[in-house]
């Protein structure tokens, strides 16, 4: 079984990183809105084959193992072949905002579709023919995003002269590249001897301030009048290695910041179960569901919003990030609190914030370090995940909940189960110790608050110190 998760996740791990990367390469101008959309369907994924599972044969079991094991893999490897960068324009589009609501709109509609769906075939007996019409319709949403790319193949718009001259032409690209190496080291000049108020300019003044630096450092250099030092490394916003973003703060502040937020929404999933029963609820796999739309609704919201941070205003991408950490503390304290109903607010808060995150870091990280390796940076980062689940879930929360267990048993004279090894409690007859009230997690919760605040200020200490990079970034595009 070991060996069986292994392989998969790894699978699953690659998927992810061939799209994503695919995508933000392809779109680097539009990374928050094309996160979410992929990181929104990722989140749909389940509930998309748990109704194709229903059509094709729902007493057989063996046919869900079968249909999981060779559909996806028959779909990638009929689609692998379009899936890669293609480079292409690197401005925005007139249409790229339309088409993007479009997008949003599909999503929203397929969430919604998928829910109420889902609902109905568990409340109701569904006729396989009710069952089938419902998996066509589902398939025509799935399919409505491609006529995008085919109306716009078909109606093409006229470039401005101006965008023009900003794309490389073929041609230029090889007779330019033997003077890219020379004028590489006067370009990092430049970066390092311009004031910092010039990347707080209008995008034109901001060009001729640099256009006149740039000039009297290719004279001074032509006379020897300076010694032009050569560059040590990439700045913010262009392209790092993986051993290069490893020695920047930024990096770490985008990893812990992560660890701490992601990594207790995390808690809350995976102990979702068990919390909803403390508070005396019988229905639990209700909380799960929602959560997992909340989620959903998370992760696309978070790309849109952060994408207007950032387009609009051309303010740092990681106050999104901060935002929705401290709107995750909220939700730990309503579970801490265990108010009649409050689980459902709780649910609300941490699926939104915990969905939010991988939609805004990975667009954050493609814009300080780059796009060339983004993979490995990446994936780096998502390391975090797992991290702060062990800390919070296999650490802080279980030990609490344990150690509120037993105090229970003992006011109640149950005598604890013995566990002398690690095998124990797979031959144990006795049922484990179950915590009752909100006292189960009420220690865990606001610990857990707590560590979403000091992320928050991790986040915010990022955007002070990204405000020019982000002003040099997208300060054109307000003009």
């Amino acid at each position: 079984m070991c060996i069986l998760i292994f392989v998969g996740n790894n699978g699953e791990t690659y998927f992810n990183t061939a799209a994503l990367v695919s995508c933000v390469q392809n779109f680097p101008k539009s990374r928050g809105p094309v996160v979410g959309i992929l990181k929104g369907f990722a989140g749909l994924s389940g509930a998309i084959l748990t109704q194709i599972y229903t059509m094709i044969n729902f007493p057989d079991h063996a046919s869900l193992i079968f249909m999981v094991a060779v559909g996806p893999a028959m779909v990638v490897i009929a689609l692998m072949f379009i899936i890669r960068p293609v480079g292409g324009h690197r401005q925005v589009r007139p249409s790229d905002g339309l088409s993007s609501t479009f997008i949003y709109g599909v999503c929203l509609l397929l969430a919604a579709y998928l829910m109420g769906v889902l609902l109905l075939e568990d409340l109701v007996d569904v006729s396989h023919i009710l069952v089938t019409i419902f998996t066509v319709i589902l398939f025509v949403l799935l399919f409505i995003p491609i006529a995008i790319p085919i109306i716009l193949s078909f109606c093409e718009e006229s470039r401005d002269p101006a965008e023009e001259v900003l794309l490389p032409r073929p041609e230029q690209q090889e007779a330019g590249k033997s003077e890219h190496d020379a004028n590489e080291i006067i370009f990092s000049e430049v970066e390092d001897e311009k004031p910092k108020e010039v990347d707080l300019l209008p995008a034109s003044e901001r060009q001729k301030r640099i256009a006149q630096l740039q000039v009297k450092l290719f004279q001074a250099a032509a006379e020897g009048a300076v010694r032009v030092k050569r560059r040590r490394g990439p700045h913010r916003g262009e392209d790092f290695t993986l051993m290069q973003a490893l020695i920047k703060a930024d990096f770490w502040l985008i990893f812990f910041s992560l660890l701490l937020g992601s990594g207790s929404g995390l808690t809350v999933i995976d102990n979702l179960g068990q919390m909803s029963q403390s508070l005396g609820y019988n229905n639990t796999h209700i909380f799960v569901s929602m959560i997992s739309i909340w989620n959903f609704l998370g992760r696309v919201g978070g790309g849109y919003f952060s994408e207007i941070i950032v387009r609009d205003y051309a303010y740092p991408r990681p106050v999104a990030i901060a935002v929705a950490q401290l709107v995750m503390s909220v939700g730990h304290v309503f579970f801490a609190m265990g108010w009649p109903g409050a689980i459902y607010i709780g649910t609300l808060l941490i699926g939104l914030g915990y969905g939010a995150h991988w939609a805004i870091v990975p667009a954050a990280a493609s814009e300080l370090f780059g796009l060339k390796k983004f993979g490995a940076l990446y994936n780096f980062l998502t390391l975090a995940n797992p991290a702060g689940s062990l800390v919070f879930s296999g650490v802080i929360a279980s030990s609490i909940y344990d150690r509120e267990a037993e105090k229970q048993a003992q006011q109640h004279h149950i005598q604890p189960p013995v566990s002398g090894s690690i095998f124990s409690g797979m031959f144990a007859q006795d049922e484990p110790l179950k915590c009752e009230g909100s006292v189960c997690f009420f220690l865990t919760s606001m610990i857990m608050s707590g560590f979403c605040v000091i992320a928050a200020v991790l986040s915010m200490i990022l955007v002070y110190r990204t405000k020019t990079v982000y002003a040099h970034l997208y300060g054109k595009s307000r003009t």
